[in-house]
């Protein structure tokens, strides 16, 4: 083991916050822990993200970008995104108070004992929360059979990067980030099995696929996710219009794109809004015809809305209030929109972000919410030795409102880790603190909670210059909050929400923070 070396003094590290060292090509982080002190790497292990600049609280290291949480006292995993612990350092405090650290990582020692559990467990949908399910098991001593079936080719990936990046052409499609490599499948034994499921049959424990492929299952996680809504409306069926979920839309969406291109997109869902940014750093002609004069209305309310509209007017996007109609064509292929007010919207591509509808249609033997949605308890559980997670499951909230079916990439990891500790035998509950990113001109936009109402906007800083925190209030509780450059304050916020959290409360925390 190489020397320890000294780094820091006891007496300069926060409890509050982490400091970041550097020994060599090591970036390490340093977490006080009473009068002790961890070391572990400095960067997230989801996408590089710089942990210092984060927060430190409640025995949590929260990372500031995608708000990934581990235990600060041995750096494993508690909330995703990020799908491993952090990896630790040798460190010790000399009497004198000197932080000596070895830049050899210590080999961990707080793997999960192997249980005895001889089921087959069946994961039907391999994105987000699917591979998160499946690393979970494993981390948690499951040992025996595990089948993560998705319909898309090649192994799970980002999703989330196909509408701020891949749009953009800064990243190719088949270049979105994977979720795992080939070989952690391998190596964990986790059989990805490329197929479309069909029919699940509840009673008789089988998931049918279309090539005739049946896999029976002691327990099943349904992670399908969502499909994108067409527009239910004449000419939506013609070439030149798209939607975005998958690469290979993402591959399809590209290949029609020119210069000069004039593009609509219907909708100001935040997959459309993200797209009409990408866009426009292409310098295409795009229109986003929205139902309402003002996007995210629903979401944040008119003065929140009204900054988004805005940012993207600022950038080039013209707005058009008004529903679509009809699709009309020229030469074979979509050439114009007409909304309901008779005018019309040229367009030589429509991209419609108008949501999606959970893909649900294969069950059989569970009830179906008015959405196509599953309802759970709290412990993801849909029906004896059947889960649900992600975009499908009807979830009920901490608050104690009514359950909610809420479509976030971080919530579907959150949900399928709370199912893969129940699949094997725990208790666990869904009772985090939901958590969103958007990214439009470079801004990244966070959302922590979720309100379907409020009484009040309490704005912290300069909202026109998008450095700022607004808090979503109902009855003087923080119900939800909307940041924008203000990631530390977040990573506070989003550990203090997990408790009811006042108004009050949450200004002294970003002012302290």
């Amino acid at each position: 083991m190489a020397a320890p070396r000294k780094v820091a003094e006891l007496a300069r590290v926060s409890a509050g916050r982490g400091m970041r060292v550097d020994i060599d090509d090591h970036k390490i982080l340093l977490v006080r822990d009473g009068d002790d002190v961890r070391a572990y790497a400095a960067e997230c292990p989801h996408a590089k993200g710089p942990l210092e600049e984060g927060a430190v609280c409640d025995g949590r290291i929260v990372c500031p970008w995608h708000k990934a949480t581990f235990r600060v006292s041995d750096g494993a995993l508690l909330e995703p995104p990020a799908l491993d612990g952090l990896a630790r350092y040798p460190v010790q405090v000399t009497p004198d108070g000197d932080i000596l650290v070895s830049p050899d990582r210590i080999v961990s020692d707080t793997a999960a004992t192997a249980t005895t559990d001889t089921r087959t467990l069946v994961i039907v949908g391999a994105g987000a929360a699917g591979t998160a399910a499946a690393a979970a098991l494993r981390e948690f001593g499951f040992g025996r059979r595990v089948l993560l079936v998705g319909q898309e080719p090649g192994g799970p990936y980002d999703r989330t990067s196909l509408s701020k990046f891949v749009m953009a052409g800064t990243m190719p499609p088949d270049e979105a980030p994977r979720l795992r490599p080939p070989e952690f499948f391998a190596e964990q034994r986790i059989e990805r099995v490329e197929a479309e499921i069909v029919r699940l049959d509840v009673a008789g424990r089988c998931a049918h696929a279309r090539d005739g492929r049946r896999f029976a299952y002691d327990a099943a996680l349904l992670a399908t996710g969502g499909v994108p809504r067409w527009p239910d409306i004449p000419g939506a069926g013609l070439p030149g219009v798209h939607v975005l979920r998958s690469r290979q839309d993402a591959a399809g969406i590209l290949a029609a794109v020119r210069d000069e291109a004039r593009v609509v997109i219907l909708g100001n869902s935040f997959i459309g809004l993200e797209v009409a940014s990408a866009l426009r750093e292409r310098n295409l002609h795009v229109v986003v015809a929205v139902p309402d004069a003002i996007p995210f209305v629903k979401q944040f309310g008119p003065r929140l809305g009204a900054m988004f509209k805005s940012l993207h007017e600022a950038n080039g996007v013209a707005f058009r209030a008004g529903h679509a109609v009809r699709l009309e064509a020229a030469a074979g292929r979509v050439a114009q929109i007409v909304l309901d007010d008779g005018s019309r919207l040229p367009a030589d591509l429509v991209i419609a972000g108008i949501g999606v509808r959970p893909a649900t249609e294969f069950l059989q033997g569970i009830d179906l919410e008015p959405d196509g949605g599953i309802r759970v308890d709290a412990g993801m559980r849909a029906a004896d030795g059947v889960y649900a997670a992600g975009d499908i499951a009807h979830v009920p909230l901490s608050s104690g409102g009514p359950s909610a079916r809420i479509e976030h990439w971080r919530v579907a990891q959150q949900q399928a880790r709370v199912a893969a500790h129940n699949m094997l035998g725990g208790s666990e509950r869904y009772d985090g603190v939901p958590f969103f990113w958007t990214y439009h001109y470079g801004k990244r936009f966070e959302y922590l909670g979720h309100a379907e109402s409020w009484d009040d906007v309490v704005i912290d800083g300069d909202l026109a210059g998008h450095s700022f925190v607004a808090l979503l209030v109902r009855e003087g509780q923080v119900a939800a909050v909307l940041a924008c450059q203000r990631e530390r304050e977040t990573a506070f916020l989003a550990e203090r929400m997990q408790a009811p959290l006042a108004a009050d409360a949450a200004l002294h925390i970003m002012a302290s923070a």
